[in-house]
């Protein structure tokens, strides 16, 4: 994986999940996501 800062990371998952496309891209961005501790809406 492409070293991405936290701001990239969660940019890149929102628009994984907007696509809807690449499932396997959007499991391995949740999982960086959450071994980060980032949260990427606001309301979680």
């Amino acid at each position: 994986m492409k070293i991405m800062s936290n701001e990239q990371l969660v940019v890149s998952y929102r628009d994984a999940l907007k696509t809807g496309k690449e499932k396997e891209w959007i499991k391995i961005l949740k999982d960086e996501i959450q071994r980060r501790g980032l949260r990427p809406f606001k309301n979680q």
